[in-house]
């Protein structure tokens, strides 16, 4: 069987030289945690983010898949992070309020606020809201994501939540027009567009709240 001369991790491309690197950096490195060699690793070969970070997040995935393929070995894990795994992250704790039932006309809440509450206090408050009421409980956004509360009447009457997309979905893909792994149409830069647009408007919103 004729050996594998790339590999393709998430958009990072590896030949067979830097895989033969790669085998001496871990060799020379053996008190490395993965955390901190993946960083080292990244730092050596020049893999980072057009922002400049160093793509870690990519490496550490990037490594174990080359050691399950018998290209490289990797120190043994030295310990097991609480959380890190989906299963072992503890649910959120209960948070209680006000959940009486309130007979209002339309439009007698009078003004709604929606407030920013990722990293702030109320943080607890709406994932606590989520794992009680929410038919599927909470689950912890993937990757960038932004967490509201909707306040009417001093009470939260609302949850909302976005977090980033996958990166690649045939029927999405399909649906915008996107051509490949690369290629891009208009409707693809608008939705772009549009995400880049929510993230900032996240960031400013946690400064001023919006009445409706």
């Amino acid at each position: 069987m004729p050996e594998t001369e790339t590999w393709r991790y998430r958009g990072q491309t590896i030949d067979r030289e830097q895989v033969a690197l790669l085998r001496e950096f871990i060799r020379a490195h053996p008190h490395s945690s993965g955390w901190k060699l993946s960083r080292q690793l990244c730092e050596t070969l020049g893999w980072k983010q057009a922002n400049g970070a160093l793509r870690d997040v990519v490496c550490r995935g990037l490594l174990p898949m080359l050691e399950r393929a018998g290209e490289i070995e990797l120190p043994p894990v030295r310990r097991l992070i609480r959380g890190q795994r989906r299963t072992a992250r503890p649910r959120p704790e209960a948070v209680w309020i006000d959940t009486r039932l309130r007979a209002t006309p339309r439009g007698g809440l009078g003004p709604v606020e929606i407030q920013l509450v990722r990293r702030t206090a109320d943080e607890p408050l709406f994932e606590s809201l989520m794992e009680q009421f929410h038919y599927l409980r909470y689950e912890q956004p993937v990757g960038e994501h932004l967490k509201y509360l909707v306040w009417a009447q001093g009470r939260p009457v609302a949850c909302l939540a976005w977090s980033s997309a996958p990166r690649h979905l045939a029927s999405r893909d399909r649906f915008i027009g996107r051509i490949g792994r690369t290629g891009r149409s208009k409707r693809y830069s608008d939705l772009r567009c549009i995400a880049a647009f929510t993230s900032y408007y996240g960031r400013v919103s946690e400064q001023k709240a919006m009445e409706l």
